[in-house]
C-alpha cells in the first residue's frame, strides 16, 4: 500500500538560486569634503566658520577733546555751549568743571564757544572762538595766530597774533603779531606792529602812565 502524501509541502524558494544583478547606469555624487573632522579639513577653498564677536557700540564719552578756547584763571558770566561731556559739581559756594568739547567737524561758520563777560587778573590765553568783553585792571591777554575774538577788549597788556573784531584798550601796551588782524580802533600809549599785520580803524595814543 502506498504510503500518504503529506497534506503541507514546502516549495522550494527558487528566489535564492537566481543572480542577483546592480545596475551600472546609476552615478553617485562625489563626497564632499568634511570640514569639522576628518583630514580633510584643510582643503584649499573651504573655511570653518569663524565666531563674529558681538557688534560694540562707540562710547560717546570717550573722544580725543579738542583744545581749550581759553587758558587762564577767569571770572566768566555768559553763554557757553557744550558739544562733548561735562563733569564735576557746582554748589552755593562754588565748584568745578571740566569740559570736554568735541573736535569740530567741516569748516562752517564759527560759533563762539564762549558769549559773555570775561575778566581775569594775570594773565589769560584765547585759544578759540570769543564774544562779548574781555577785561583786566592789570591782566595780560593773548590772542593765538587761530583764535578769534568778536568782543570789545580793555586790559593792560594784549598781545595780538589772531582775528579781533572790537575795539582794543591797552592801559600799557599793544602788540600785533604777522598774522594779526584787527577791525577795530586801538588805544594804548604804546603800540607795536609786526610786518604783516592788518588794522583797519583809528589809533589813539594814551598818555603813558609811568
Amino acid at each position: 500500500m502506498p504510503s500518504a502524501k503529506a497534506a503541507l509541502q514546502l516549495e522550494p524558494d527558487t528566489s535564492l538560486s537566481q543572480p542577483i544583478t546592480q545596475p551600472t547606469d546609476i552615478s553617485l555624487p562625489p563626497r564632499l569634503p568634511n570640514v569639522i573632522a576628518g583630514s580633510d579639513h584643510n582643503v584649499a577653498g573651504l573655511r570653518a566658520v569663524q565666531p563674529q564677536p558681538p557688534h560694540r557700540k562707540a562710547n560717546p564719552y570717550v573722544f580725543q577733546p579738542r583744545m581749550p578756547v581759553i587758558t587762564g584763571e577767569v571770572a566768566y558770566r555768559g553763554y557757553l555751549p557744550v558739544e562733548g561731556v561735562i563733569s564735576g559739581q557746582l554748589n552755593a559756594t562754588g565748584g568745578a568743571l571740566t569740559i570736554k568739547q568735541r573736535p569740530r567737524n567741516g569748516r562752517g561758520e564759527s560759533v563762539p564757544e564762549l558769549d559773555g563777560e570775561i575778566t581775569f587778573k594775570d594773565m589769560l590765553r584765547v585759544n578759540g572762538h570769543v564774544a562779548g568783553s574781555i577785561s583786566s585792571e592789570n591782566g595780560t591777554l593773548i590772542v593765538d595766530a587761530s583764535a578769534r575774538v568778536d568782543a570789545s577788549i580793555d586790559v593792560a597788556v594784549a598781545v595780538i597774533a589772531g582775528v579781533v573784531n572790537g575795539d582794543v584798550v591797552g592801559r600799557e601796551r599793544v602788540e600785533l603779531g604777522q598774522q594779526a588782524i584787527i577791525h577795530g580802533n586801538i588805544s594804548t600809549p604804546n603800540l607795536s606792529m609786526k610786518p604783516g599785520a592788518t588794522f583797519q580803524g583809528d589809533c589813539r595814543m594814551l598818555k603813558s602812565n609811568s
